[in-house]
């Protein structure tokens, strides 16, 4: 990556996080993009975008590189915040390798301005030969206390389901749509 590319890339992904700084003052939106191509054929590419109004602000940025050999990966993130209090985020990465091989793992989180909140993560990922295995976990819990917790996951085509729900005491209770 040369020098110029790279300074151009800091620069969008500083932009970025420097747009979300708490200002009253400060409202508007901020964009960039940046592309620099290697001696082997590969690249990196780099995204941000940032805004701040009265209704909230949101920061979002992604990389993405690729070799020239066949093997791509990247990685995002993105958070939010309204004017009422809740904040949301998320995060993922992924891969693409030349032998067919690939995978993908994210996470988000979310905190409602009332109390209630939730939470997941997960993986997936094929071998060479065409074999996928992953799994996801969930969370959330309600303004009341109420909460769930489940995972699902797949392994050599066979997807299983677990799922609890408790109530504010600790106490399992009936799950909704089961």
């Amino acid at each position: 990556m040369n020098r110029t590319t790279l300074l151009l890339a800091a620069l969008v992904l500083t932009g970025t996080s420097a747009a979300t700084i708490p200002d009253a003052s400060a409202q508007g939106r901020i964009r960039g993009h940046a592309v620099a191509h290697t001696g082997d054929g590969g690249r990196t590419a780099v995204t941000g975008a940032a805004a701040r109004g009265e209704r909230g602000a949101y920061t979002r940025g992604r990389r993405v590189t690729s070799d020239g050999q066949g093997n791509v990966n990247g990685r995002s993130g993105a958070y939010a915040a309204g004017a009422n209090g809740g904040t949301a985020q998320r995060q993922g990465s992924f891969y693409r390798n030349a032998d067919g091989s690939a995978g993908r793992q994210g996470s988000a989180a979310i905190n409602g301005p009332n109390g209630g909140s939730a939470t997941t993560s997960g993986s997936i990922a094929r071998d060479a030969e065409g074999n996928v295995n992953g799994s996801r976990s969930t969370s959330a819990t309600g303004k009341n206390g109420n909460s769930y917790s489940g995972s699902t996951s797949v392994q050599n085509g066979v997807v299983t389901h677990t799922g609890t729900c408790t109530n504010a005491a600790g106490e399992t209770i009936a799950c909704r749509g089961n």
